[in-house]
Parts: structure tokens; C-alpha cells; sequence
């Protein structure tokens, strides 16, 4: 092919147009126009422009057709290297942006987008044909003066640009504070962003302003308007006879709480009893609904947050502590309100009876995870104060253990991955991470919420009433083919026919249990699930095995839980008449949006809190050595993950004893002259090189 590239765009176009063609992949293309090899990057090149002008389009699987492309929509995320990735607004699998491609896009950017390729039929590749709004508004970064004018360096990595702040818009801000930004102009080619500054939440190395920093970049409130503070101490008195009127009084019965030893927002307490060969469960629920009422100042700031943020020095409430803190939460020997599901269990753990009422109670014992584990494991000992509950904590195990073995023979799967604990000092810098393990104590109260959540969530669906679910969509049948062909590596299998089971997943997950390869195989099937949301419509919880799941047993901190106490609460009283039907039909999709999206933003501040302080803690130990086990392998390098949860990186570049080429199919880096083999679940010897608090990476370097 001697023509012009344009003359070369015209013969591929008309070619593809003749009334004979038939969709082909480039392979295909070049052998019937019996194209050399060697210039089919340049044919390519030409299918590409063509796709970029909207003459022809591009398959999933990589075959060219005519036609003009498809203008879809999705939301722009960029990345540190200067690429991005769209996330298409159909829920179908990302597609890559290149650096030339993405037409001055900024980091969340509503975009419209075309496919121009998809290579080798694998990824998506796409370009922005136009930016439909500007989601991100505000940023946090760190504030430098520079003669007249200065400019922000944002502290997520996906801002590729500094911003530009003119003369008299930085309002007092100096070198080395952390600000937060508004955003006045999102910048050209040639032109950064400009913004001025709202707030400066501190100087960079003043102890908390680092995670302050963090939670305003990801948008969650810090501080309750004056209003709803007012609004909190008005209606937060305390228990009165009057407010118990009507209620079911179990106050005689015994009952504790069981949560962390810093635990503030105790929401719920539990009772048990047997009658019988039967349990009497009773799980008692914070009655926030109670002070909390629809459309109050405080329902609409609640339902701004969607929920409680718990970092390393601070918990971010969803209602203020006046309430959290206060009259809802359910202190030991005070009069409360509550929900209680009251639950009949036979020995095989099935429930076969339950009443969910408006109680008033009084908590018996405020308990800790760790002292009611150490009873469980050697008796009360030097902890007489609990020793009139030991039969009950005893019966509490066995209860626990009884639910919980029933609900794996269902098929339920059980991710027993380790948290991570961040200590601090008063200086808030971080002098110790650890793995925060479940111990019998929180798998009990584990067991006992889900037993309410499903049964609350059951006896609603069969009433057919408008109500809030909590749902979990099984994995996409491809997602898993792929674990299980890489698992096979390691000698596991799933088996996966039209559908795929629950119980397949727990059966790997049981065998893979106490091998080298458990927490790999873990990560790797957790990652393959969907997530979890809330929804109106009740299509059950692929995770735990279950037809009928809520969340009905954290009000405090949870509004979907607070939304459906208002629900079961008119049900219970009889009001729930065809208006109110109505009406909670109407709110309920958009409460499951919002409270969906404020979890997961909730959930990566507190992701991006913990990666912080572990580089930050890394950084005071450069030089050790740790022995650690290899949790992921890409072609720029390995992962390894330390004892302690802390993950760093060991880049190829680092890797000098040999040249190494990674697997796609084994996910392997192999060695070229060695043939030395790096793999998932391998356990190696690594030194910290380098540890960045702002990047929040770790990277190590392997010594043996």
C-alpha cells in the first residue's frame, strides 16, 4: 500500500462499505487485502482514525463494520500516569482512555465517549468526544506561594494539574497549609486549572490535618450545622414514662451489649434465654426513629451522610453525639427505647417463630468483644463482674455456633479476612498496625444481627410492602470461569455450570483454608463478587446464601436501618393506609441511591486513611526486613503483603539479579537467564526501600 494515508482511509472504507463485507477483525482485513504483516500497525492506524471519525465501528470482540459510532455516556476517572478509564453508565465493563484521547477530560467528568478499539478482543480502548458536566467542584491540596499568585498541589493523584490560584483568592493561606479549593476553571491544554480558597484546614504537619484532609477531598460533612445541633439537644431527654406508653416493658429481662472497647453508638443489645429444647433470641435495636423524625433538620442531615465514617483518630457520626452518643444509645442501666426482634430458634437453628415490637429496656452489662472472649476461653477469672452472665455468654456460643453452621450448609460464604488496626500516638502518628481478628465474641453478635436482619427482611417481603433491601447480585458467570481457570494453577477448581452457587465459592474457600494460598484465593474470590447495595426490590443476598436480607440492627449509624424502623414502626401502629404506601414508595429508590453511594464513599476514606498511616508507619521502618507472602503479580512488578496487612510494591526496575517477564495466563514474573519464578502465595524475604505518605505506597525490594 503505497498511497497517502488518506488515500489508504479511503480504500479500507469503501472496502469496508461494499454491500458484501461482513464484519471481520483486523487479522481477517489484512489477509483478504493481502497486507504484509509488517504493515499491519499501519493498517490500524487507518482503522482507527476511521473509528475516531465515526465511519465505522468497532465490536466487543475487536470487528470492524460501517456505521456511525455509538455515543455512550459514563463517568471519567484519571490516572497518576496520565491515561484514564470511563465507567459506562450501562454498568458494562470499563474502557481505556489514552493520554491523546482524553480531550481535556478532569478527574469525575460526565463524559461521552466512542469504542475506537478493542485489542486482541481483551480491553476496551476509547475516546471523549465531549465533557457533559464537571462533577468534582472542590479538591484538597497543599498550598505554595509563588511571587504574586500561588497554586495547590492536590493531594489525590488523579488531579494531574496543579491549580492556579490568583492573587488575593489564596485568603491567608501560606506555604504548607492544606486547603480546600474551589474550583473556578477546569483548565485547557495550555492552561491550568484555577480555583480559590474556601478553607484552610491546617499546616501540613499539625497532628489530624492529614485525615481531615482526606475526609473533605472525599466530601463527607465534618462539622453539623448549628441547626441540627439545636435540633439534637431539643428532642434528646431523657426516657420518660410517658415515652415508654404502649411499648412492650423489658426491663426485667437480662440483656448486654457486646462491641469494642471504644465503642461510643451501642445500638444494639441482646438477650437469651431457652424454653425448652428452644432459644429465645431477642435482638434489641436503638429506637432512633423515635428522635429522629422524617423531614426534621436532623432526617435531612442524616440522610446526607447515609452513614457513620470510622477512621484511626476520629468517627465522623451520621447524628450528632448528643444522640449517638446519648439518648440512643443504649447504656448500661438506662431507661431506652428500642425495636426488638424476638426470635424463637429450635435446635437445628431454624427460626420458627418471631415478633418484632416497640420495647422499652434496660441494659444489664456494657460488655467488650475481648473480655466476653476471655471468658468464653478460660471463665471469668479476675473479671467477677461477669460472672453471673457466663451461663449466658456459654449458651450465647452455643446459639452462635448452632446459626452459623446452618447457614453454611446453605452455602453462605464466610470471608474471615483480617481488618486492619491502626494505633496512634497523641501526636496522631501511627506506632503500630496490626490484624484485627474476628475471636468468638464478635462472631456472636455477627450471627445474632444477620438472624434479625434476614428475619425483619422476610416477614416485609411477604407483606408486600415498600421497604429497603439489602442486596447482593451473584458474580457475572465470566468473572468466576476466569478465578476459576487461574486457580487451577494451584490445584483448585470451582464448578461453575449455567449458574454460579454460593456454596462453590465457601467450598474453595474451606480448602484453601490453612494453606499458603488462603488469603490469596480469598482476595481473589472477594474481588470477584459484585457489590453489595440497598434496593427496593428484594432479589436476595447472593454473599450469605439468603432470599430475604436488610439492614435493620444499626440505626445509628446506618440511615437505611433508620428508614425501615419508621416503615415497620407504622405497620406495627396501623397507620401504614395507602397514602404512606404511597409516599414511601415514591423516596425509597432515590434513599437506596443515596445511601449506597455514601457507603462506598464512607468506605474509601476510611480505605485511603489506612493506606496513609501504614506508609506514614513504613516510613520509620526503612531498612527492616520483613518476611511476607507475594498478594498480587502485574508486568510492572509484585505485591507483597506483610504480617501486619501493610502491602508494598517491588518493582521490576528494583529487580536486578535477572530480567523478568510476567504471564498473563499464571499471573508469573519468570526470570529470562535464571528462570526464577515469582507467583501468588509465594513467601519471600523483603526490605523497605521507600515509604511516601502522600503517594500512600510502600515499596520494598526483595532479598531472598
Amino acid at each position: 500500500m503505497d498511497q497517502t494515508f488518506e488515500k489508504r482511509k479511503k480504500v479500507i472504507f469503501d472496502f469496508i462499505s461494499d454491500d458484501l463485507y461482513v464484519p471481520m477483525k483486523i487479522k481477517e482485513i489484512s489477509a483478504v487485502l493481502q497486507i504484509p504483516r509488517e504493515q499491519r500497525d499501519e493498517l490500524r492506524a487507518v482503522l482507527d482514525s476511521l473509528v475516531e471519525e465515526g465511519k465505522i465501528t468497532v465490536s466487543g470482540r475487536g470487528k470492524y463494520k460501517r456505521g456511525h459510532a455509538v455515543h455512550q455516556k459514563g463517568i471519567f476517572q484519571a490516572n497518576p500516569r496520565g491515561f484514564g478509564f470511563v465507567t459506562p453508565d450501562d454498568e458494562s465493563p470499563d474502557v481505556f482512555i489514552p493520554e491523546e484521547n482524553i480531550s481535556g477530560a478532569f478527574q469525575g467528568d460526565e463524559v461521552e465517549f466512542i469504542i475506537t478499539s478493542a485489542p486482541g478482543g481483551r480491553r476496551r480502548e476509547g475516546k471523549i468526544v465531549r465533557i457533559l458536566s464537571h462533577n468534582i467542584v472542590r479538591i484538597v491540596g497543599m498550598y505554595e506561594k509563588s511571587r504574586s499568585f500561588g497554586f495547590v498541589r492536590p493531594d489525590d493523584q488523579r488531579y494531574l494539574r496543579d491549580i492556579y490560584i490568583p492573587e488575593g483568592k489564596e485568603h491567608g493561606a501560606v506555604t504548607g497549609h492544606k486547603v480546600l479549593v474551589e474550583l473556578t476553571s477546569y483548565g485547557e491544554a495550555h492552561m491550568k486549572p484555577e480555583g480559590e480558597v474556601l478553607q484552610i484546614i491546617g499546616h501540613i504537619n499539625d497532628p489530624g490535618t492529614d485525615i481531615l484532609s482526606i475526609v473533605m477531598d472525599s466530601g463527607i460533612p465534618a462539622e453539623f450545622p448549628e441547626k441540627v445541633l439545636n435540633q439534637a439537644v431539643r428532642v434528646g431527654k431523657p426516657v420518660s414514662e410517658a415515652d415508654c406508653a404502649g411499648r412492650k416493658d423489658l426491663r426485667g429481662w437480662v440483656m448486654v451489649t457486646i462491641d469494642g472497647e471504644d465503642a461510643k453508638d451501642l445500638d444494639d443489645a441482646v438477650s437469651l434465654t431457652k424454653e425448652g429444647e428452644n432459644y429465645l433470641l431477642g435482638v434489641h435495636i436503638a429506637d432512633v426513629s423515635n428522635y429522629v423524625q422524617e423531614k426534621s433538620a436532623l432526617d435531612r442531615e442524616a440522610l446526607k451522610r447515609g452513614t457513620s465514617v470510622y477512621l484511626a483518630d476520629r468517627v465522623i457520626p451520621m447524628l450528632p453525639q448528643k444522640l449517638s452518643n446519648g439518648v440512643c444509645s443504649l447504656n448500661e442501666g438506662r431507661d431506652r427505647l428500642a425495636l426488638s426482634c424476638i426470635m424463637t430458634i429450635n435446635p437445628g437453628g431454624e427460626i420458627i417463630g418471631h415478633e418484632i415490637a416497640e420495647t422499652v429496656i434496660r441494659v444489664n452489662k456494657r460488655m467488650s468483644y475481648n473480655d466476653v472472649a476471655k471468658v468464653l476461653a478460660s471463665g471469668t477469672g479476675d473479671m467477677e463482674d461477669y460472672a453471673e452472665y457466663e451461663p449466658m455468654l456459654h449458651l450465647m456460643r452455643e446459639l452462635s455456633g448452632i446459626i452459623r453452621k446452618r447457614r453454611g450448609r446453605r452455602g453462605s460464604i464466610d470471608f474471615d479476612m483480617p481488618e486492619t488496626k491502626v494505633l496512634l500516638d497523641e501526636t496522631g502518628r501511627p506506632v503500630d498496625i496490626r490484624p484485627y481478628d474476628r475471636n468468638d465474641a464478635t462472631k456472636i453478635i455477627e450471627d445474632f444481627m444477620l438472624a434479625a436482619n434476614e428475619t425483619v427482611a422476610e416477614e416485609y417481603h411477604w407483606l408486600e410492602l415498600p421497604f429497603l433491601y439489602r442486596t447482593h447480585e451473584a458474580p457475572d458467570e465470566e468473572k468466576v470461569r476466569q478465578l476459576s481457570a487461574f486457580i487451577n494453577n494451584f490445584g483448585y477448581h470451582i464448578h461453575v455450570q449455567n449458574e454460579v452457587h454460593s456454596k462453590e465459592i465457601q467450598k474453595l474457600l474451606d480448602k484453601a483454608e490453612g494453606t499458603p494460598y488462603e488469603a490469596m484465593i480469598s482476595r481473589l474470590a472477594l474481588r470477584s463478587m459484585k457489590r453489595a447495595r440497598y434496593a427496593t426490590e428484594n432479589t436476595g443476598h447472593f454473599g450469605l446464601a439468603a432470599r430475604h436480607y436488610t439492614h435493620f440492627t444499626s440505626p445509628i449509624r446506618r440511615y437505611p436501618d433508620l428508614q425501615i424502623h419508621r416503615i415497620i414502626k407504622e405497620n406495627i401502629r396501623g397507620r401504614l393506609n395507602e397514602e404512606r404506601i404511597s409516599h414511601y414508595a415514591e423516596i425509597l429508590s432515590k434513599v437506596a441511591a443515596q445511601c449506597s453511594d455514601c457507603e462506598r464513599r464512607a468506605e474509601e476514606a476510611e480505605r485511603e486513611v489506612i493506606k496513609m498511616k501504614k506508609a506514614e508507619y513504613m516510613k520509620d521502618h526503612i531498612g527492616e526486613e520483613y518476611e511476607g507472602v507475594i498478594s498480587g503479580v502485574t508486568k510492572w512488578g509484585v505485591y507483597v503483603e506483610l504480617p501486619n496487612t501493610v502491602e508494598g510494591l517491588v518493582h521490576v526496575a528494583d529487580m536486578h539479579d535477572d530480567h523478568y517477564e510476567y504471564s498473563e495466563q499464571t499471573y508469573e514474573l519468570t526470570g529470562a537467564h535464571t528462570g526464577k519464578r515469582y507467583r501468588l502465595g509465594q513467601t519471600v524475604r523483603v526490605c523497605v526501600a521507600d515509604a511516601d505518605k502522600i503517594q500512600k505506597t510502600v515499596n520494598f525490594e526483595i532479598i531472598a
